[in-house]
């Protein structure tokens, strides 16, 4: 890893070079001990890329998140840029000449972005509640899995310090109060605008972009995560157009893909 970090927030990159050939990819281990939203978002990032048809290889790492410049999984490694989470790469390949909105117009984008802010302000509350908050899930899946990679005291001195952390956040969001039913019903919501936006298309604008690679993200990573209960895949389940909507990115973007 280079010892200078570079945070990248901005547009402000090294446009000349172009993408290197041996990204590296980092993320927790996706077996023992990832969790829900950051597996969201990991497949998210590694959807995007593969869109972008951009080479990369992932670098498992049981620190990924102490590792980032954000604290935030996944990141990627290019070059001398280390770049965190889905937005700030978007913006980082865009800035290298590859963009999959160049067919969008202004409103359209200004759709997207809306769309992406209500996934990453209620999809990711939600599944942070559901991981964190919930006491089944936190006892028979969150804490044996977040503590999994580390020896005993140290996994659950860290399991509880990410609890805090995150609830911190919950609060601040006015999340930590909602009932369990309060959440699914937030997240129905959301699935409800996205259906109504994707309506009989294959992608949410015609081509895919970076809405598609989120949405595919957190509906698939639902879909395969194991919780003690199923209402929150019950949830989801329900709009049809979605779930053809990610079985068609899957098939595409990962059947033949390793």
């Amino acid at each position: 890893m280079p010892q200078i970090v570079k945070l990248i927030h901005c547009a402000f990159f090294a446009e000349e070079e172009e993408w290197a050939n041996d990204t590296k990819l980092y993320m927790p281990y996706d077996v023992e001990q990832i969790l829900l939203a950051d597996n969201a978002n990991c497949v998210a990032v590694q959807t995007f890329l593969r869109m972008c048809n951009l080479p990369y290889r992932v670098e498992y790492r049981k620190n990924a998140e102490f590792m980032s410049p954000s604290g935030r999984v996944p990141f990627i490694q290019c070059g001398k840029y280390l770049i965190p989470e889905l937005d700030h790469i978007v913006t980082f390949v865009n800035n290298k000449g590859k963009s999959l909105t160049g067919h969008l117009n202004d409103k359209q984008k200004s759709d997207m972005r809306a769309d992406l802010s209500l996934i990453n302000n209620v999809l990711v509350n939600a599944e942070l509640y559901l991981t964190w908050v919930e006491p089944v899930t936190l006892k028979e899946v969150t804490i044996p899995r977040y503590s999994s990679v580390y020896p005993w005291p140290l996994g659950t001195v860290l399991s509880y310090s990410k609890r805090s952390e995150v609830i911190a956040r919950l609060k601040a969001l006015q999340w930590y109060d909602k009932s369990i039913e309060e959440v699914y019903n937030e997240v129905d919501k959301v699935c409800s605008n996205l259906s109504t936006r994707l309506e009989k298309n294959q992608y949410f604008f015609g081509k895919p972009t970076e809405l598609d690679a989120l949405v595919f993200g957190h509906l698939h990573t639902i879909y395969t995560t194991k919780l003690p209960y199923t209402a929150l895949w019950d949830t989801v389940k329900s709009y049809h157009n979605l779930i053809a909507h990610t079985d068609r990115i899957n098939s595409l973007y990962f059947s033949k893909k390793g």
